[in-house]
C-alpha cells in the first residue's frame, strides 16, 4: 500500500536491517541446538557429568533470560542501535575466548558473557524491526527473522553434528565469527539511523537489579530441585518477584511497564502462551539428542540429520504464519499452532527404546508444523498491541518469555535427569531410567501445552477489536 513512496534509502535502511536482524536471530539459536549436539564431546574433553553439561546450556539460557528486559528498556532511552551494536561486539568477543577454553568453569563463564551479549542482540533486534516496518509489512518481516531463528535452529545440529565429529567442539564457535564481524560492519556501513523513543526517560536502576536477583532464584532453583535450596530460592524467587511487581506499580520510569500485564489482554495473554510453548516445546530437543545417541547408537552427526525435521518445517511456514498474520487474527493462527504441538508432544509419551525412527521423524514434524504457526502470530500480536515508546521492553518481553520457557524447559529435563540418574554418567546401565525420565518429561510438555491453547485463546476478541482500530 505504502510502498510505492517509498525512496531507495528507506528501501536499502529496510534491507540493511532486515539481513542484520536475522544474522542476529541465526546465531543464538544455531548455538544453541549445535552445542547440544556436541555436550558428549565437550563432557570427554573436559570431563563433566550429565548435570553439569546441562549447565553448558543453561548458564547461556539464565543470563541472557536475565538481562532481555533491562536491556530492551535502556535500548528504549539510548538507541536501540547503540545496544545492538554493543551487544554483536561481546558476542564476538567472548565466542572468540570460548575457542580456548581450558577449563569447565572457564567455559561456563564465557557462556554466560554470551547469554549477556544475546540479551542486547535480542532485546532489541525485533524493536529495531518494528520501529523500520510499518503494521501492514510488519508480520511478513517477522516472518523473515522468525525463518532465521529456525534456520539457525535446522542448521546447528547438521553443522553442528559434523565440525564436532571433523574437528571438535571447539569449530563450533570459529565457525560463528565470520557471521559477527560481517553484522557489525554492516550495521557499521549501512545503518545510520537511531531509534530512541523513551529519550527523556530515566533508567531505573534499582528495579533492574530486583528483577535480575528475583529472576535468577526462581530459574536457578528450579534447576536444582529436588534439592532443599532449590525450594529455598524458589520461594525468595517468589517473594522478590511480589516486591519487584509493586515496587513497579509505583515507579515513574519503570524497567518493565506492569500496565502493559495489566491494562493490554492481547499483550499479557500473548506473553503467557509464548512462555508455556517454549516451556513445553524446549527440552524436547535435548532429550531427544541423549535418545538418538545414547540409546539408539548414532553419531553426532546423524543424530543431527534426524533432529532437522523439526526446524526444517518451522522455517518453511514461519514466513507464511507471518503474512497470514497481517490478514487474519494472529491469535487464532498461533492457537492453531499450540494445538498441534501438544498432539506431537502426547504422542512423544509412547516413545520406546525400539521406536521405528519414522516415528521419531514424524512427530517432530507434527511439532514443527505446530510450532511454525504459533511463532511469528505470537510475536506480530505482541508488538502490535504496544505504544512506539515500549517496543524495546516489548521486544524484550518476546525474548524473556522465550529465554525463561527455554530455561523452566531445561529445568525440568534437569530436575527429571537427577531424580532418575543422580550425578552418574549415562551408561548402557541406565538408559531405562533415562528413558523414563524423558518420558516423565514428555508428559508434563504436554500437558502444558493444553494449557498453553487456553492461554492463546483468551486473548483472541482482544486482538480482533485491535485490528480493527
Amino acid at each position: 500500500m505504502h510502498n510505492n513512496h517509498e525512496t531507495t534509502s528507506e528501501k536499502e535502511l529496510k534491507k540493511a536491517v532486515l539481513i542484520v536482524a536475522a544474522f542476529a536471530a541465526f546465531l543464538t539459536p544455531f548455538l544453541g541446538s549445535s552445542v547440544n549436539l556436541a555436550l558428549p564431546s565437550i563432557g570427554k574433553d573436559l570431563g563433566a557429568s550429565a548435570i553439569e553439561l546441562g549447565w553448558v546450556i543453561s548458564s547461556f539460557i539464565l543470563s541472557s533470560a536475565i538481562f532481555l528486559i533491562p536491556f530492551g528498556r535502556l535500548a528504549d532511552i539510548v538507541g536501540r542501535k547503540k545496544v545492538f551494536s554493543a551487544g554483536l561486539l561481546l558476542f564476538t568477543l567472548s565466542t572468540t575466548i570460548i575457542i580456548f577454553s581450558r577449563s569447565f568453569a572457564f567455559l561456563i563463564v564465557m557462556r554466560i558473557c554470551q547469554g549477556i551479549s544475546s540479551a542486547m542482540i535480542f532485546g532489541t533486534s525485533l524493536a529495531i524491526i518494528t520501529s523500520v516496518f510499518e503494521p501492514g509489512e510488519r508480520g511478513r518481516a517477522m516472518g523473515i527473522n522468525v525463518t532465521a531463528v529456525y534456520l539457525g535452529l535446522s542448521a546447528g545440529p547438521v553443522i553442528g553434528g559434523f565440525l564436532t565429529q571433523y574437528l571438535g567442539w571447539r569449530s563450533i564457535f570459529a565457525f560463528l565469527l565470520p557471521f559477527g564481524i560481517a553484522s557489525l560492519v554492516l550495521i557499521k556501513v549501512k545503518i545510520k539511523d537511531e531509534w530512541a523513543d523513551s529519550r527523556t526517560d530515566r533508567f531505573d536502576t534499582a528495579g533492574s537489579i530486583f528483577y535480575a536477583i528475583s529472576l535468577f532464584s526462581l530459574i536457578y532453583g528450579f534447576s536444582i530441585l529436588p534439592s532443599v535450596t532449590g525450594w529455598i530460592l524458589i520461594l525468595s524467587g517468589i517473594i522478590l518477584g511480589t516486591l519487584f511487581f509493586l515496587y513497579e506499580k509505583k515507579t515513574d520510569n519503570p524497567v518493565f511497564d506492569i500496565r502493559l500485564m495489566l491494562q493490554n489482554k492481547v499483550f499479557a495473554f500473548s506473553g503467557i502462551a509464548a512462555l508455556i510453548h517454549y516451556s513445553a516445546t524446549s527440552a524436547t530437543g535435548f532429550f531427544i539428542s541423549l535418545y538418538l545417541q545414547y540409546l539408539k547408537g548414532f553419531d553426532a552427526r546423524t543424530a543431527g540429520f534426524i533432529m532437522i525435521s523439526q526446524p526444517v518445517m518451522m522455517a518453511l511456514l514461519s514466513p507464511l504464519a507471518g503474512r497470514l498474520s497481517d490478514r487474519y487474527n494472529p491469535g487464532v493462527i498461533a492457537s492453531y499452532g499450540m494445538g498441534l504441538t501438544a498432539a506431537g508432544l502426547v504422542m512423544l509419551c509412547f516413545v520406546n527404546e525400539e521406536s521405528h525412527l519414522i516415528i521419531i521423524v514424524s512427530l517432530l514434524v507434527i511439532m514443527g508444523v505446530g510450532f511454525g504457526l504459533f511463532s511469528s502470530p505470537n510475536s506480530n500480536a505482541i508488538m502490535s498491541s504496544v505504544e512506539k515508546s515500549h517496543f524495546g521492553v516489548a521486544s524484550g518481553v518476546v525474548g524473556t518469555m522465550r529465554m525463561a520457557g527455554q530455561m523452566f524447559s531445561m529445568g525440568i529435563a534437569m530436575m527429571l535427569i537427577s531424580v532418575y540418574l543422580g550425578k552418574e554418567q549415562i551408561n548402557p546401565a541406565n538408559y531405562s531410567r533415562l528413558l523414563a525420565g524423558m518420558r516423565t518429561g514428555f508428559i508434563i510438555f504436554s500437558v502444558l501445552s493444553v494449557l498453553g491453547i487456553f492461554a492463546s485463546l483468551a486473548r483472541n476478541n482482544g486482538i480482533s477489536s485491535k485490528l480493527q482500530d
